[in-house]
């Protein structure tokens, strides 16, 4: 068997893939299409000899139809549980007469912990960090500084913020 170089190389017009690979395609049925008004001796070559069956089995249609690209699709959207909205304020000791305090449920009020964390530190003039899952800590003891504020400033009901003492 002898080969002629240079090869000639065909590609479909629909996927830019070499014929072969058309089946594994996005569109195998305009490439087939395609490929039997284009290049018919390579369309006979690969699907003349192929029964009704074969050829089903190589659509992956199964006629459903597919999602294109970049379209979005239905998302299972799911309610968020309730959640007991609790926000509790309380102070732990770091250091011999030093505290911080800690604000723990914030999230269950759909707050940023983030934002929260910094607005803390601005307005106590204090460090400020988000150390857990839902936890904020703020540098000192301002308990009563922190209700005040989560309730005046960043409207949560007073009946969901409760003074959790020292922890």
């Amino acid at each position: 068997m002898s080969t002629e170089y240079p090869l000639k190389m065909y590609y479909c017009g629909e996927c830019s893939m070499p014929p072969e690979y058309c089946e594994n395609g996005p569109c195998f049925d305009k490439c087939q299409e395609w490929l039997k008004e284009n290049l018919p001796e390579i369309y006979d070559a690969l699907f003349l000899n192929k029964t009704e069956e074969e050829m089903n089995a190589l659509s992956l249609n199964d006629g459903k139809k597919k999602q294109t690209r970049g379209g979005k699709a239905m998302k299972n959207i799911t309610k968020k549980k309730e959640v007991k909205k609790e926000i509790m304020v309380g102070r732990a000791m770091r250091a011999r007469k030093k505290y911080v305090t800690l604000v723990r449920g914030l999230r269950s009020c759909d707050l940023d912990l983030k934002k929260c964390s910094k607005g803390f530190g601005q307005k106590f003039a204090c460090g400020s960090s988000v150390t857990g899952d839902d936890e904020v800590t703020v540098q000192g003891d301002v308990v009563d500084d922190i209700i005040d504020y989560i309730v005046d400033i960043l409207g949560i009901d007073i009946d969901f913020v409760r003074d959790g003492g020292d922890l």
